[in-house]
Order: C-alpha cells, then structure tokens, then sequence
C-alpha cells in the first residue's frame, strides 16, 4: 500500500512541476508582454503590469484574452 502512494506521489510530482513552470513562463512572458506593448498608453500599460503582478494566473490570463489585442500588428520589412 505505501509503495503505490510513493507512486502515485511521484507521478503527481512529474505532473505538477512542468505545470508550475509552464505557469510561471505565461505569466513571466504576459507581463512582459504588457509593459513593451505599443498599443497601450502609459497609465493602461501600469495597470495591466499591476494587475498581471498582483494576480498572477487570473490577471495573466485576462491579459491574454483582452489586453493583448490592443497590440499593433508589426510589418517585418
């Protein structure tokens, strides 16, 4: 019995690591997003970044959906 809990354990583990991280990349990587975003003014800039900062999944993910789309589409030359 102790020996299917410490697998079950560990494959719980070989789960939620790469979750976790992948999590910390999106929000890392939305943050940036909305700070170097050009579509956005200052203060809207400063309220997505506090916003992403202060709720990190929920307010990554509304980014995501919302702010994102005020970005300008970028010609490559």
């Amino acid at each position: 019995m102790l020996a299917l809990l410490s697998i079950v354990g560990v494959l719980l583990l070989l789960l939620l690591v790469p979750l976790g991280i992948a999590c910390f990349v999106f929000w890392i990587w939305m943050l940036v997003h909305a700070i170097r975003n050009d579509g956005l003014d200052g203060t809207t800039r400063v309220l997505w970044a506090l916003l992403i900062w202060f709720l990190p999944f929920i307010g990554s993910v509304i980014y995501f959906f919302a702010g994102r789309t005020a970005s300008p589409r970028r010609l490559i030359a």
